[in-house]
């Protein structure tokens, strides 16, 4: 697999994927960090990997979880906005904007590998989870490893769903590309590595597969400090053309249209 070669960048060597095997069930309170680093320690951590950690893990570690009858108060209780809502033979899907900034179904609230009768949230702040864990990495290898915390999405206009980077440490989440093969400008493209990262990983890991962990490595050109900004860089936060769904579109709409019929009718009769 061979990178972008925009101005600076050098295509990478092959990217190599690895399944982090033997990590058991996660309670609230164990140490994710520590526990990370014991599995991944068979591998070998070198600089510039990456180690891909699923949001399941982090939010059970962190103790996200509720009970399952309390699914639509939690849903509530995460969101800052109704998106989009849909009706349909079980229930109503709720697409909202998450406490994060991320927009997502039910507010990435979930009971798929989780006891029976639980929930999980997402973790509170998964960028600082994300370093919590590079730092523990990057102190017990000596290494520089960037990490990604992922989650899985939907996409609008597109069917089925891929894993992004919800939170991120130690890498360049978004990498402008200056110019083309053909040296022509290019003025808005910029990947945005740490959801590429998460969707490659996620290839490994599975959903079904009992593998929260996957060492990344190939990209070491994208592996940087710990200052570097984290995954909440790559929330759209102005210049949103999409901000809600289009029936709820349209209902602001037809609200707005006959507030302004009222005050145009107001006017007319004043004068």
């Amino acid at each position: 697999m061979t990178g972008r070669a925009g101005a600076g960048a050098e295509p990478s060597a092959d990217l190599e994927l690895r399944a982090v095997r033997g990590i058991g069930e996660i309670r609230p309170g164990d140490d994710l960090p520590g526990i990370v680093a014991d599995a991944v320690a068979p591998l070998s951590p070198t600089d510039g990997d990456i180690v891909v950690v699923t949001s399941k893990v982090v939010s059970k570690a962190e103790g996200r979880i509720r009970p399952a009858a309390e699914r639509e108060q939690a849903i509530t209780e995460e969101s800052v906005r109704l998106v989009a809502s849909r009706a349909f033979p079980g229930g109503i899907t709720r697409i909202v904007e998450h406490r994060t900034g991320l927009v997502l179904a039910a507010a990435g609230v979930d009971a798929s590998n989780t006891d029976d009768g639980t929930i999980l949230l997402l973790p509170l702040d998964s960028d600082a989870s994300a370093r919590a864990i590079a730092e523990r990495l990057r102190s017990r290898f000596g290494a520089a490893i960037g990490v990604v915390v992922s989650d899985t999405l939907g996409r609008a206009w597109r069917i089925g769903q891929t894993d992004v980077a919800i939170g991120a440490a130690g890498l360049r989440v978004l990498e402008p590309v200056s110019v083309d093969a053909n040296g022509r400008p290019l003025l808005v493209t910029a990947p945005a590595i740490a959801d590429e990262v998460a969707g490659a990983a996620e290839l490994v890991a599975g959903k079904a597969d009992g593998v929260p962990v996957v060492l990344v490595r190939g990209l070491g050109r994208h592996v940087a400090g710990l200052d570097e900004p984290g995954a909440a860089r790559l929330v759209r936060r102005e210049g949103d053309m999409f901000h809600l769904g289009s029936d709820e579109a349209y209902r602001a709409g037809r609200e707005a249209g006959r507030i302004d019929a009222l005050a145009e009718a107001g006017a007319s009769d004043a004068g």
